[in-house]
């Protein structure tokens, strides 16, 4: 918002005034309504009134144990095995896959409490809140990285696959300088909010799927042990790119692509330590 204050002629101040207040008055506005859509337009899971009653219990006696209000549940027909917590003026939301039910009781349970920790702990609220705004920028620094690494010729296999779809684009329809150049002035300009973007990522996200493992691991060695285990299926089972990126960073682990992850700063690492630690002996 601040380059576009600063080009419309309002001036720095009130582009700061702007980026700092009205921003995220906005993102707070509308991510609630966003990820409301999103869970509308996921396909539902065809289960019968008894196992799905059933999971809607369990999800209440557990939201009781934590010591917040039952969430709405949303069962979705999804290969990938991710459970994910929503908050905002629209109630809370828990999104979970027909895959991470499929895990063994105790597993499924700690998952489903590592969601209600988050949900408690307001971090998704605050996330979810601020999701517009990650969104947006994560977009632009996508398109950016794209322009910057665009190829200035096609190979053989990019020109048979676009053959065998029927599309022959025009060479050279954008120069490659050109393309490069608009890649490095839109890095520029989204710079300054990428920088807290990332950091935000790393140090509120990251570590708040970090806390909200700990308080997991303070309840018992079954439900350590359970977590770690669904940490560890939900992120190395095949489906990843059946869940969607919206609801990444409320997940109980993050699945963007490479190119993604590349942009928000973020790797697989982080769940690999979180592994070691849930696994290990000392304190989470």
């Amino acid at each position: 918002m601040l380059p576009l204050a600063v080009l419309a002629g309002l001036g720095p101040i009130l582009g700061v005034f702007l980026a700092l207040i009205v921003g995220p008055v906005v993102s707070a506005a509308i991510g609630p309504v966003l990820l409301a859509r999103r869970i509308d337009r996921l396909p539902a899971a065809d289960l019968d009134d008894r196992p799905s009653a059933f999971i809607e219990h369990r999800v209440d006696d557990l939201a009781a144990t934590v010591g917040v209000d039952p969430p709405t549940v949303w069962i979705v027909r999804r290969n990938a095995a991710n459970v994910a917590v929503a908050d905002g003026h629209r109630g809370a939301h828990l999104v979970v896959s027909t895959r991470l039910l499929s895990l063994p009781q105790d597993d499924r349970d700690a998952a489903l409490r590592h969601a209600l920790v988050r949900l408690e702990r307001r971090e998704a609220a605050v996330t979810t809140a601020l999701l517009p705004a990650a969104v947006v920028v994560e977009t632009l620094a996508l398109i950016a990285t794209l322009l910057v690494g665009r190829r200035k010729d096609r190979g053989e296999t990019d020109g048979r696959v676009n053959r065998i779809h029927g599309y022959e684009p025009e060479r050279e329809r954008i120069p490659g300088p050109v393309a490069v150049l608009a890649g490095v002035l839109l890095w520029l300009v989204i710079l300054p909010a990428w920088i807290p973007f990332v950091l935000a990522d790393r140090l509120y996200v990251a570590e708040g799927r970090r806390a909200a493992d700990a308080a997991v691991s303070r309840a018992g060695t079954t439900e350590r042990a359970g977590l770690a285990n669904a940490v560890s299926f939900a992120r190395d089972a095949a489906g990843a790119a059946d869940w969607p990126p919206l609801l990444d960073r409320l997940s109980l682990v993050p699945m963007a692509d490479e190119a993604t992850g590349r942009v928000r700063g973020t790797t697989r690492q982080e769940s690999r330590i979180r592994l070691a630690r849930l696994r290990s002996k000392r304190p989470v």
